[in-house]
């Protein structure tokens, strides 16, 4: 089992109130020397089975359809490596 991680970014040019905010806060709560802040979404999906070139070829068209709205938003995919628990 893989796991694949979706990361959506809202596109350089376009504003972010919501990272301007956090941004405004920040040396208030004592946090000093941060130029800017961008927020973002994670989806992480879990794959049975193998993470070929046909998974993630799918994964990108969920990504680019559902996932992101690619107007305002870019995103990047990679993959991670499940570690099992151990019982």
């Amino acid at each position: 089992m893989a796991r694949v991680v979706v990361d959506v970014m809202l596109k350089p040019e376009i504003l972010d109130p919501q990272g301007q905010a956090v941004q405004r806060a920040l040396p208030r709560l004592g946090f000093e020397g941060i130029s800017d802040v961008r927020q973002g979404k994670r989806f992480e999906l879990e794959v049975d089975g193998p993470v070929d070139e046909a998974a993630l070829a799918r994964i990108h068209d969920l990504a680019e359809s559902f996932l992101a709205n690619t107007v305002i938003e870019d995103f990047t995919i990679r993959v991670e490596e499940v570690a099992e628990a151990v019982k």
